[in-house]
């Protein structure tokens, strides 16, 4: 049972986590950052333009491609003209940038904004003004970043990698793409979980009907790349802990203390540990279970502060789902055998509950470092969670090899 949460881990990270005081120094995302679309989208033919185009074609995975190879063009185009210009910085001496700071360094982010697509214009300014300030946000937010105005050498030292490498993601993630199943390819329906976005996304009759931020397994317990269906939704879950955290933790703290599993509304079964029902489960109030090898599942999950991090691998490879009660929600609206009142009764009730779901829905995790907002045409730049993109390096290095 790998894939499960650690429960000591979750809990123990969430409480010392919650105290810390992120709200006053990060920008929450809102749906006015997705407004700005990118030329290079808007001049393809496939032009995501929601005067031509119906929401249902614009969800459309097989699009993905079309879009990535657009981008493709305008990196190149980049390349070409050599505009992808050096910021100069001195890591000795450079102090972080914020707002109404000036300066040369601000004028050469200013510019590299205007040519990656995140500032309408180059105004020349070596102010950190308001409209570099908005840029800066966007570009945050392409690139998987927190939300804020605070520039570190970091975010310098990234926006400084050369346009190749973005031109080598784009061409990366386009292989990516063919190897999206088939029955996803052109579906009006479905789940996909991105791996480096920590996004899920539900789309129904070809539109976006619901987003939720997630977290991931860990580096050294990865969540799987693979396609199911999901036919089930379990309320009240209990967590069945898997063996090797009751033999390398749990019975080091039962030894020590008499009423641990109690004091954890945890209790024994049939020779295993499971924990009950209830607010504080590890996996929160529901599951959502679709067949795989794998034991991974999609779960909500107590520790809501997890959230507030960039990277969010915590997981032992099942999927936690920031707003997992609103999905249940979504996924059950068009069914009269549950209404509202009665899924949120089955989520706070001390049995387990399983509802079968009446119209499976396709779902896939993936693993796309480079993607294509469907709505707005900009192109996102994603970190590499796994490091799968240097392992694909790695190994057409070798290929290339002569014996």
């Amino acid at each position: 049972m790998r894939r499960l949460n650690h429960f000591i881990l979750i809990i123990a990270t969430g409480f010392v986590f919650t105290s810390f005081g992120f709200k006053n120094k990060d920008i929450k995302p809102t749906n006015n950052l997705y407004l700005k679309e990118n030329p290079a989208v808007q001049n393809n033919s496939d032009s995501t333009s929601t005067a031509s185009k119906s929401s249902r074609e614009v969800y459309l995975l097989s699009r993905q491609y079309d879009r990535l190879e657009a981008a493709l063009e305008k990196y190149q185009k980049i390349e070409r003209k050599k505009l992808w210009k050096k910021i100069d910085i001195d890591s000795a001496t450079y102090k972080d940038l914020k707002p109404f700071d000036s300066g040369v360094v601000v004028k050469q982010i200013r510019e590299r904004l205007f040519v990656d697509g995140d500032l309408k214009r180059d105004s020349k300014s070596s102010l950190y003004d308001e409209e570099l300030m908005a840029g800066v946000l966007n570009y945050k937010k392409r690139y998987g970043l927190k939300l804020n105005y605070k520039l570190t050498f970091e975010h310098i030292k990234q926006m400084n990698e050369p346009v190749s490498e973005r031109i080598r993601s784009i061409k990366l993630n386009m292989e990516r793409c063919q190897l999206i199943p088939e029955n996803l390819v052109n579906a009006s329906d479905y789940i996909m979980v991105n791996i480096p976005s920590y996004r899920l996304l539900y789309v129904k009759n070809g539109a976006s009907e619901f987003v939720s931020d997630v977290f991931v397994g860990t580096t050294w317990s990865e969540t799987e790349i693979f396609s199911s269906t999901m036919d089930r939704i379990v309320f009240s879950p209990y967590w069945n802990i898997p063996q090797s955290i009751i033999d390398n933790e749990l019975k080091l703290n039962m030894a020590s203390n008499k009423n641990y599993l109690e004091e954890h509304n945890m209790e024994w079964n049939g020779g295993k540990v499971r924990q009950k029902p209830g607010p504080k489960n590890s996996l929160g109030l529901v599951k959502f279970l679709f067949p795989n090898p794998f034991d991974i599942y999609m779960h909500d999950t107590p520790a809501k502060s997890l959230f507030q991090f960039e990277q969010r691998t915590f997981s032992h490879g099942c999927i936690n789902i920031k707003e997992a009660k609103k999905l249940a929600h979504v996924i059950l609206k068009d069914d009269p055998d549950w209404t509202d009142e009665m899924i949120d009764n089955a989520m706070n009730g001390e049995n387990e509950t399983t509802c079968m779901l009446k119209n499976k829905i396709p779902i896939y995790i993936g693993y796309f470092t480079a993607w294509v907002n469907e709505e707005t045409g900009e192109i996102y730049f994603l970190p590499d969670v796994y490091k799968k993109d240097k392992e694909i390096e790695s190994e057409n290095s070798k290929s290339l090899v002569m014996d």
